[in-house]
């Protein structure tokens, strides 16, 4: 499935093409807010996450599902993190 990312460590969007598993993906349905965290997808070697909503999901590089133990809280700290390191 191609798909627009947001690439902070290029500082713009991009195209990439990807498949949605049980085996690389990792979804949260307690979402209510467009801050909520939706869903984590390991990807070459990085991390997709996606807000809840319409929002364009979020490419970050070397880091695992498994780094953030495959965990909400947790991924949305590191999401908060390179978001205060590219501004």
């Amino acid at each position: 499935m191609q798909m627009t990312v947001y690439n902070p460590q290029k500082g713009r969007r991009e195209t990439i093409d990807t498949v949605f598993t049980d085996e690389n993906t990792t979804w949260f349905d307690n979402c209510t807010r467009q801050s909520d965290i939706y869903m984590i997808t390991d990807f070459q070697g990085g991390l997709l996450i996606k807000k809840y909503g319409f929002s364009c999901p979020i490419w970050i590089y070397d880091i695992s599902r498994a780094d953030v133990r495959y965990s909400q809280k947790r991924t949305k700290r590191v999401l908060k993190q390179i978001q205060a390191a590219c501004k």
